[in-house]
């Protein structure tokens, strides 16, 4: 009784004009008997407990954090009015540290469905109710929010033969409680969400979208005002109608086991399918929020977990850390310079005496002028007779020199002067 006198009375505007029944007067005179001024909120403890009555549900259980935000909203504009008609000298909900529970906002990948899930659904209620493909192929296609696509009507599409077609969207038909609508019907026009009045919306549509519209017109025709989608009777398109229909397709085309999972649960899901496929598709969040008639702020914190950059991310890490791992493994690469071992070295020095190493003559600047005179002992012109004598071909390299028969000399205990130019390579090479 309490809660029929107030949503269906007191709360009401348009019935508040009339007069209550005795019943309903009776409740209402009990409630304000029993209830505490307006003034008493402005103590913290008063203000602290019906804060916290907002988290509990009838049953005592505790409410979803959406509803909490809701009626947190709603309670908080009562203050503010209350403060306005000078029953409060100020809003009392910010004396206090309370903090209502943090709602999950963005989608969940579970309930997205990709075109290839979609499409058995749509062909399984073209089988139960072929007037509704249309309107769920509007969810899906042009992203469109279920109250958008019941106040649509032929007036606002452009549907060409081939191509892409095109839908102006002025208004939106929400289901709300007949108490609180200005014509007392569930159903009431109003503008787009969360625009004023009179702004429209232009949404480019697939060709896909527009065959399946100009079907629509063809067989089931419209409403007396132009609406393309109506229930059975012309009046506007129950929102459990289509519910139950949904539903029914959903399990015969996705099989009890997928059926039982979230994915594409409601209708509404359609519409988030619809936007993470631009999304990925695009890559353009500005062009899809204009679309989609949202703020590039709210897509991206409702889509963050349904953009497929994970995959790239991830396989981008995976590179990187097999790079590390064949770095680790592979010998390092020898440089220009040489072999980063500075120590080691490849080849071993070949050195111009035949009985031990020496150390090469220091170059000199040449001059046909200036000679300079070397002294040759006996053992740089006699070699021992385990060796082979190799004679000198030209004025090239000691190692090019190519071996030859022995040449026996006369042994001479004094040296003998020769002469010979920087650029030779040795005395020996002269004779």
């Amino acid at each position: 009784m309490l809660r029929t006198a107030l949503y269906g009375y007191a709360f009401s505007t348009p019935r508040r004009s009339r007069a209550p029944e005795s019943a309903t007067a009776s409740v209402l005179a009990w409630l304000e008997r029993n209830s505490l001024p307006v003034s008493c909120l402005s103590d913290p403890q008063v203000i602290r407990a019906a804060l916290d009555g907002l988290c509990v549900r009838l049953d005592g259980s505790p409410a979803a954090a959406n509803t909490i935000t809701r009626k947190r909203a709603v309670f908080h504009n009562a203050l503010g009015y209350a403060v306005e008609l000078g029953l409060l000298p100020a809003n009392p909900a910010g004396t206090v540290q309370w903090h209502a529970p943090k709602a999950a906002v963005a989608v969940s990948p579970q309930t997205v469905a990709s075109p290839a899930q979609v499409q058995p659904i749509l062909a399984q209620v073209a089988l139960m109710r072929p007037d509704l493909v249309a309107f769920f192929a509007c969810l899906y296609y042009a992203a469109l929010r279920p109250e958008e696509a019941l106040a649509l009507r032929q007036s606002h599409l452009t549907l060409p033969a081939h191509g892409r077609g095109t839908t102006i969207l002025t208004g939106a038909c929400p289901r709300t409680a007949a108490a609180w609508t200005s014509n007392g019907k569930p159903h009431e026009l109003r503008g787009l969400k969360h625009r004023p009045a009179g702004t429209v919306r232009i949404v480019p549509i697939p060709p896909i979208l527009v065959s399946l519209l100009r079907q629509h017109i063809r067989e089931s025709g419209t409403a007396s005002d132009g609406r393309l989608f109506r229930s059975t009777r012309g009046g506007p398109l129950s929102e459990s109608v289509y519910g139950r229909v949904w539903h029914a397709a959903r399990q015969a085309a996705l099989g009890p086991a997928q059926a039982a999972t979230p994915l594409a649960r409601r209708p509404y899901d359609l519409r988030h399918a619809a936007l993470s496929l631009w999304l990925n598709a695009s890559s353009a969040p500005a062009e899809v929020a204009a679309r989609a008639g949202t703020s590039v702020h709210v897509l991206e914190s409702v889509y963050v977990h349904c953009i497929g950059q994970e995959d790239v991310i991830s396989q981008r890490i995976e590179d990187a850390l097999d790079a590390g791992s064949r770095t680790s493994q592979e010998p390092p690469p020898v440089a220009a310079s040489g072999s980063p071992n500075r120590r080691h070295h490849g080849r071993p020095v070949r050195h111009l005496s035949a009985n031990s190493p020496r150390r090469p003559a220091r170059r000199q600047p040449r001059s046909r002028k200036t000679r300079t005179h070397y002294r040759v002992t006996k053992d740089h012109l006699c070699r021992s007779g385990e060796e082979s004598a190799r004679p000198a071909h030209g004025h090239g390299n000691a190692r090019t020199a190519r071996s030859g028969p022995r040449i026996a000399r006369k042994r001479s205990a004094q040296p003998l002067l020769l002469s010979a130019r920087p650029a030779d390579a040795s005395p020996r090479q002269r004779l």
